[in-house]
């Protein structure tokens, strides 16, 4: 890749050079052969690391009910990712007590997919396991999982709580009925079994941590609320706090070192559409060390440019939470930046337009995006 302007591992963005060799980024200038791209008028940075995103749902089930072929979807999003920088995406697993799409067969066919299909992806896909506290009968499976290889991320989920508080209002049990598969009262009345056996879940998150501290699984809490919350979870071996939902609990999180991460949809948009914090404002504080896509994968690219021409931020100090940040937090130390010896994760982005484009995405040294083939000068 020539005459790019190149953000490198220092925070420096100049114009140079990037060689790749295999699947690591090497120092100097390449030799003869080999493939060239002309990165004139572009910025060259490192591939996008989402350490959240369940937006692949929309590709399994795009309408309420119709459902496709598990390997057809985890390809589209696969594309999808790749022509929007993603390098390497964690797929968020629910791992629930509902039925429907969010189903413990559900998962374990989507486990099964991901596997098998792995090794066919333009991008790097792990997985991302999301507990619900409450699925108690889901925790075999959580612990076969945590075995995969490689580690999958763990977090831990309680919407069984909020459920129970919001299950009189009718737009909320609609839609998590529908996503279900089943009438309203069905679904009232699973909600009143499975909370039924909440004496057990106290133990069960204890039991399910101290195997994800044994395999050396990084451990995520998500949507704390109070410190006491993120305290307990913190003292279980789960030091990224995910989509934090108070000031207190960011604030704390940041000041003892630990990855904060919130979404970028909630930056395009102008905030959280569920009135949680605000990443932007957040970022702008320094409390925002990750942005993850959430539920859009097109949002990490375009956010992180919104925040550099809406908010004046450099390019430098924003990038990270795409790409080194999110790296970090995910226990992955060989990517996430340009330099050598890194894994050959980059990104061609052509930045002039209202909405960023990613012109190339080289992913493991090998380019699985080209938007412009006349980029290309040359092939050994």
């Amino acid at each position: 890749m020539t005459n790019g302007k190149v953000l490198r591992a220092d925070g420096t963005l100049e114009v140079g050079d990037v060689a790749v060799e295999g699947d690591r980024i090497v120092a100097g200038a390449m030799g003869g052969g080999g493939l060239r791209l002309d990165a004139t008028g572009l910025v060259v940075l490192p591939g996008i690391v989402d350490v959240h995103g369940d937006a692949f749902e929309r590709s399994l089930m795009p309408r309420p009910g119709v459902t496709f072929d598990y390997a057809i979807a985890l390809r589209e999003a696969d594309r999808t990712l790749a022509a929007y920088g993603v390098t390497t995406a964690y797929l968020s697993l629910t791992a629930t007590w509902e039925p429907g799409l969010r189903s413990l067969d559900a998962g374990r066919a989507m486990v099964a997919a991901l596997m098998v299909e792995r090794g066919r992806f333009a991008i790097d896909h792990r997985l991302h396991v999301r507990w619900e506290t409450f699925a108690l009968d889901a925790i075999d499976d959580v612990l076969g999982w945590l075995d995969l290889d490689p580690k999958p991320l763990l977090s831990f989920n309680d919407h069984t709580t909020q459920t129970l508080a919001n299950r009189t209002d009718p737009k909320k049990l609609a839609k998590w009925a529908e996503r279900s598969g089943i009438a309203q009262a069905e679904y009232l009345a699973l909600v009143d079994r499975v909370a039924a056996r909440r004496d057990e879940v106290a133990p069960a998150i204890a039991r399910l941590a101290a195997e994800g501290r044994r395999r050396g699984i990084v451990m995520m809490s998500h949507d704390d609320r109070t410190l006491d919350g993120r305290a307990a979870y913190r003292e279980l071996g789960a030091m990224v706090t995910e989509f934090p939902l108070t000031r207190p609990v960011i604030e704390d999180a940041v000041a003892r070192g630990e990855a904060t991460v919130l979404g970028a949809p909630n930056v395009l948009r102008g905030g959280s559409h569920t009135g949680a914090l605000d990443a932007a404002a957040m970022i702008d504080e320094g409390l925002c060390t990750v942005l993850a896509s959430d539920y859009f994968y097109p949002a990490q690219l375009i956010a992180a440019f919104k925040l550099v021409a809406g908010r004046g931020h450099d390019l430098a100090r924003i990038w990270p939470l795409v790409s080194a940040n999110a790296a970090h937090a995910a226990g992955l130390p060989d990517r996430g930046t340009i330099a050598a010896g890194k894994r050959a994760d980059v990104i061609l982005v052509d930045a002039r337009g209202s909405v960023p484009e990613v012109i190339a995405t080289i992913a493991g040294g090998r380019l699985v995006h080209l938007a412009r083939g006349e980029i290309v000068t040359g092939a050994g």
